[in-house]
């Protein structure tokens, strides 16, 4: 715990800003956050919602040392613990737990991508938010319905008749 930095966000700040070098990775000890970026014509995409005991980073910006192609903003005031790469080289890698957990959310992670891509290539709508639903119900107090919608792939129009539609 000495090698990990406690940050405060505010509702709305920025993690990591589009363009920067993601030099840390973050636990979320309190507070949410999106993943998201901006294409060309202004319409932001949402990449991942994230909320307490969950990891913020953007991995191939983080390990690659590259530009990030996402921001990660706060959505409520945040209490995050980061950590950079070169100290989870250094101190924590040795550490057998350590290495193990960071498997296990290695493997976690790339399952849950893999889910999101089958789901958002081979999944109507209204299966894609009941999928949600099923495996994150807090989800939809937690964020707004225009995130959850752009998470999901779907306008803000669409999620309201889906919602409207599964409540009957």
């Amino acid at each position: 715990m000495t090698h990990f930095k406690p940050r405060r966000l505010r509702k709305r700040q920025y993690f990591l800003q589009e363009g920067d070098v993601c030099k840390y990775t973050g636990f979320i000890v309190k507070g949410s956050a999106r993943t998201f970026n901006v294409d060309e014509k202004g319409h932001e995409h949402t990449l991942k919602l994230s909320i307490e005991n969950w990891w913020l980073t953007d991995f191939e910006s983080y390990y690659h040392l590259v530009p990030s192609q996402f921001n990660i903003q706060a959505l409520e005031d945040m209490e995050i613990l980061q950590i950079t790469n070169a100290l989870v080289e250094e101190f924590i890698k040795p550490i057998p737990a350590f290495t193990a957990m960071q498997n296990v959310i290695s493997q976690n992670y790339s399952i849950a991508a893999q889910k999101r891509m089958r789901s958002a290539i081979s999944h109507s709508a209204e299966e894609r938010f009941n999928e949600l639903v099923s495996e994150y119900p807090h989800f939809l107090q937690r964020f707004p319905l225009n995130m959850i919608a752009s998470y999901l792939g779907l306008s803000p129009e669409t999620l309201s008749r889906i919602r409207k539609a599964s409540l009957k």
